[in-house]
């Protein structure tokens, strides 16, 4: 597969003007790459912009991942019927690091009920986890029905790592993809990320990433 039908192009900058989206928009169509992710108020705005020509993913939650269970499935129900396709969300890092893993799956199977058939894409930001920590959520979130595991969300503590994809491959055997983000601005990285094991790649920086 084409690098570029690998990138997610995002754009999730707390201060992210319309004229910005517009211009990821654009680009993304330009480069072919797979999908953007952009903020919630975005999606509809995007929609308009890339006319079915690349995914819509909407950045759910970020960066914390606190949100009540029932607001992140009402936040998830109004990007899909916005238009976006999938949805990229945080999970409760801080229940999870409290010992509850079964809020964080109860939490994931809310969140696929509200995406209403659309990819769901269950963020972990691996750099507060320990390597038994990926991959135990892992898992238990890929056993529920997540789409993807996500490593980060690019304003943790770290981006991506190596280590952590393949961690996340080893727990998963097949069970579901995995998108490697956070930190990913090269393509040396990013090839390195797909050879440990990612399906995709979330990158801010899709054109440089892009460069032979």
């Amino acid at each position: 597969m084409l690098l570029a039908k690998r990138i997610d192009y995002t754009n999730v900058k707390p201060n992210a003007t319309l004229r910005e989206i517009e211009e990821l928009c654009l680009e993304a169509i330009e480069l072919g790459v797979r999908a953007v992710c952009v903020s919630p108020c975005y999606v509809s705005y995007a929609r308009s912009l890339v006319r079915g020509e690349v995914l819509i993913s909407a950045a759910i939650d970020l960066p914390f991942g606190s949100s009540k269970i029932e607001v992140k499935r009402r936040a998830v129900e109004e990007a899909m019927a916005d238009g976006a396709d999938e949805v990229d969300y945080v999970i409760n890092i801080g229940m999870l690091k409290s010992g509850f893993k079964e809020y964080v799956v109860r939490e994931a199977q809310e969140v696929l009920k509200g995406a209403r058939g659309g990819t769901v894409k269950a963020i972990i930001e691996t750099g507060f986890l320990t390597i038994d920590e990926i991959k135990s959520v892992s898992v238990s979130l890929a056993d529920v029905g997540v789409h993807f595991i996500k490593t980060c969300t690019g304003y943790g503590p770290r981006g991506v790592t190596v280590e952590d994809v393949k961690a996340i491959k080893d727990a998963l055997k097949g069970r579901a993809k995995i998108k490697a983000a956070g930190g990913v601005r090269d393509r040396r990285m990013a090839e390195a990320l797909i050879d440990a094991g990612a399906d995709i790649i979330g990158t801010s920086t899709a054109r440089q990433l892009l460069k032979p």
